[in-house]
């Protein structure tokens, strides 16, 4: 689903996170693991949208939305489609949103997705 989803949308391996963000390869799957980022295989190769990070840190609005989509039911790879997608309750991309720093519309809509 978001592998076919994620054609075209730029993407970083775990050792292209580690020498951004500076940190060894545990911690960055450690932010994987901690939904401060979330990933995909795509080729048997780990991928992280590089739309989840802001300068060389993890976007800080992303983790608190990647749980409530958890919470929702969503899998990693469905959280990652919903924040690609179009949304009108949003009012844009989600993670375009996110990333100008309107968390709150999004966070309702994640919410809304729960009931």
């Amino acid at each position: 689903m978001a592998e076919n989803f994620l054609t075209g949308i730029q993407t970083l391996t775990v050792p292209e996170l580690t020498e951004r963000l500076g940190l060894a390869p545990s911690k960055v799957r450690r932010l994987i693991e901690d939904q401060h980022l979330a990933a995909v295989r795509i080729g048997g190769v780990l991928r992280v949208p590089a739309a989840f990070l802001q300068g060389d840190e993890p976007l800080s609005s992303l983790r608190g939305t990647l749980l409530v989509l958890r919470d929702a039911g969503y899998s990693e790879e469905q959280s990652i489609e919903w924040l690609f997608t179009e949304n009108a309750e949003v009012g844009g991309i989600p993670i375009e949103e996110l990333q100008n720093g309107r968390k709150s519309a999004v966070r309702r809509a994640t919410q809304s997705l729960a009931f």
